[in-house]
């Protein structure tokens, strides 16, 4: 059965190829690079050759690598210096998408309206998303040399407003949606309304599961996502980015030893978090491909 998993299920920062090794011997066949995901690091070319050879000798596809929007290289920054660094940050991940042979694409976080949000933060966003589309624009030339395209992932508490206005403006061959299903759990937003309304944008997915009022990134049937509804959304959007692909996280199970660092947990428990998570993965797919054969 084919699955996907992202590699930061324990740790974002520490060596991806044991957490790909693990993820292969649990029976996983895709990765969603999600490593590294919200810094200013930078892939280099040897990191990029030996992180191919790593998918390669597992027999791991690379699915979508999760692009970051940056710390000090910020894409939608104020700053005209620091907007430059984000967007060659957004091109880095980009070429470590087409080098690695991706099949999907890079998935990106926007700003975006969010019930919490200070008022001085809300009226920050308008002059963040024209620079948001001023560096999609400067974007286009590589995501049409590399032949990719960048989904614009949703967030927690937020109703698809700044998702919906670059979905106007931008072509659907070069720019979709990620559709998280936790951070479209969370609170009171309507996450499956909204991507059931936008749903031949979609492009990506992020499935994982919480109880509702947080982002706990859980596998399925921990929480409350309603996955019924959720597979049959999907199966009727056209996606041809598959298999499914989950973005999971050890903590918040039963697996995760809270005394001891990320990097110091027991393979053991890793590996049972591992194999548990890949059966509850599988029957979601079991769900999704009997709503595809309806």
């Amino acid at each position: 059965m084919a699955l996907g998993i992202n590699t930061d299920y324990l740790s974002d920062v520490y060596k991806p190829e044991y957490y790909l090794a693990l993820a292969a011997d649990a029976g996983f066949t895709h990765i969603h690079w999600c490593h590294q995901w919200n810094s200013d690091f930078i892939y280099s070319d040897s990191e990029i050759a030996f992180y191919k050879k790593s998918l390669h000798s597992l027999g791991l596809v690379l699915q979508d690598v999760h692009a970051t929007v940056g710390q000090e290289k910020l894409y939608f920054s104020d700053e005209e210096y620091r907007r430059k660094a984000g967007l060659e940050l957004l091109v880095n991940r980009i070429r470590m998408f087409a080098e690695l042979e991706g099949t999907g694409a890079v998935a990106l976080h926007i700003p975006s309206y969010r019930k919490g949000l200070s008022p001085e933060a809300v009226a920050e966003i308008p002059a963040q998303m024209v620079r948001v589309r001023r560096t999609l624009d400067e974007l286009m030339p590589y995501l049409e040399k590399y032949d990719c395209a960048i989904a614009l992932e949703n967030m927690p508490n937020e109703d698809f407003e700044c998702i919906a206005e670059l979905m106007d403006a931008y072509p659907a061959e070069r720019v979709g949606i990620t559709y998280d299903s936790g951070h479209g759990n969370c609170g009171s937003c309507r996450g499956l309304d909204n991507i059931d309304k936008w749903k031949h944008r979609l492009k990506v997915l992020h499935l994982h599961d919480n109880d509702g009022s947080r982002d706990l990134h859980q596998p399925p049937f921990y929480g409350t996502v309603d996955w019924e509804r959720a597979v049959r959304i999907i199966a009727g959007s056209g996606l041809t980015n598959l298999p499914l692909s989950f973005e999971l996280s050890m903590v918040y199970t039963g697996y995760f030893d809270q005394e001891s660092p990320k990097h110091q947990q027991d393979e053991k428990k890793i590996r049972a978090f591992l194999a548990d998570a890949f059966e509850r993965c599988s029957k979601v797919n079991e769900m999704f491909l009997k709503k595809q054969g309806e």
